[in-house]
């Protein structure tokens, strides 16, 4: 199914009153994002807030790629009609494939977690998704950075930052992961793999230095 633009713009729409009504994210290099075309937004992933905290923080309205446990209940409707896609991690999921390439041909923006789930939120292990999605379609790829999200200490609800707490999200500099010969083999995946990890390790060494995070 493909993912819906407007669905898109609507959960931008909660996003920007729901992470500026609870948090008070700081919101850094947001110009670096395209301002129009297809593009890929990597994220680092500590905390569960990560992915609705870039809805409500990008200045364009994402489709993340988003595990299908999270698409029980009234919150598979809801994630589906905010044009989320749904993806099984457990093997190669070609609808969810074939969605996330949709949206980026149809000029939108894709969000990633390379990490694949949930860690240190430091790039330390990347998949190989993000790379062939980036040179599958050619759209750029701008790294950020969520920070704070994980912090302790203050909470009112267990599992969240705390309330009213500062996130900091720093947009990075888009690149192509590609070395300009179109390859698309496993070696190639895997050389641009490399390259995304040491530009995402990069960019979130620069972010923490920029907030003192």
């Amino acid at each position: 199914m493909t993912a819906s633009a407007s669905g898109a713009a609507v959960g931008r729409r909660i996003g920007i009153g729901l992470m500026y009504g609870l948090w008070k994210p700081r919101v850094l290099g947001a110009w670096r994002v395209p301002a129009a075309g297809p593009a890929i937004l990597a994220v680092n992933h500590s905390h569960n807030i990560d992915g609705p905290m870039l809805m409500g923080t990008a200045p364009r309205p994402v489709h993340f790629l988003i595990k299908k446990e999270a698409f029980t209940g009234p919150l598979g409707p809801f994630l589906r009609g905010i044009g989320q896609l749904e993806v099984d991690r457990a093997g190669t999921d070609r609808a969810a494939v074939t969605g996330a390439l949709e949206v980026l041909e149809q000029g939108g923006v894709l969000g990633i977690f390379p990490e694949g789930t949930r860690g240190e939120g430091d790039f330390a292990s990347l998949r190989a998704g993000l790379a062939y999605f980036a040179l599958r379609s050619g759209a750029p790829v701008v790294p950020v950075a969520v920070l704070g999200s994980a912090e302790r200490g203050g909470r009112l609800v267990p599992g969240l930052p705390p309330l009213r707490g500062r996130v900091d999200v720093v947009f990075g500099d888009a690149f192509d992961p590609g070395d300009g010969s179109g390859r698309r083999t496993r070696a190639a995946l895997d050389e641009a793999t490399v390259r995304i990890q040491r530009r995402l390790g990069a960019h979130l060494t620069e972010a923490k230095r920029l907030t003192g995070r």
